[in-house]
């Protein structure tokens, strides 16, 4: 009996002490680890008007963000209108932040090759200019590998050349704020949403890229 009560107050003490020196209990460690957050991961491309595909990629599940902007040139901090002369060497693109646990890397790169025409060199529809080119920019070597191989696999679906350029991301300029969930916010007042964005979505939806509801 004795033993017994000399055990449980040996345990209380040393209890104590861990309290003290600031060790936390195993089981809050574990609590921890399982309220960790969701690892988040970056992707960057661009393939026509920004304003539609920052709208394709909104409803697509897994991304958390989406960021127009202007990336691929030389000219630091660039207005929307110095990129329209063509000479900054800039495209309008995306930048989406995403949870990889639902969307993969790989995924994004199928939408990619679905949501716009990769075989037209500057140009998406009545957009035309090098500012409006197709285009994927990597941070990483994983990102390139898994990049190329993509545009391999989706070149066995086009009948003419695939011409989206695959180029290391060395900056990326976030578009001025009027271009930000540009369609989400203009679809009912905008022609340009209302007779092109909107059609856009309508056919991705029907075709699957897009989930129906979204």
């Amino acid at each position: 009996m004795l033993n017994g009560v000399f055990m449980k107050h040996f345990i209380a003490l040393i209890a104590t002490a861990a309290a003290v020196c600031g060790f936390a209990p195993l089981a809050n460690a574990q609590d921890k680890t399982t309220n960790a957050p969701a690892k988040i991961e970056t992707a960057t491309f661009g393939g026509g008007c920004f304003w539609c595909a920052e709208a394709i990629f909104q409803r697509i599940p897994g991304v958390k963000t989406v960021t127009s902007g202007y990336a691929g040139g030389t000219v630091p901090n660039p207005s929307y209108e110095q990129v329209h002369t063509g000479t900054t060497g800039h495209a309008e693109v995306i930048q989406i932040t995403y949870d990889p646990a639902i969307l993969s890397y790989d995924k994004i790169l199928e939408i990619f090759w679905e949501a716009d025409d990769p075989t037209t060199l500057n140009r998406q529809g009545n957009d035309e200019g090098p500012q409006y080119r197709s285009i994927i920019l990597y941070s990483d070597d994983a990102q390139k590998k898994a990049a190329e191989a993509s545009k391999a696999a989706a070149a066995k679906k086009f009948t003419k050349k695939i011409v989206t350029e695959i180029v290391p991301l060395n900056a990326f300029y976030s578009a001025e704020d009027y271009h930000k969930n540009y369609y989400n916010q203009h679809k009912d007042d905008g022609a340009y949403c209302q007779f092109v964005i909107g059609p856009h979505l309508q056919k991705l939806i029907r075709e699957g890229v897009i989930p129906q509801g979204k």
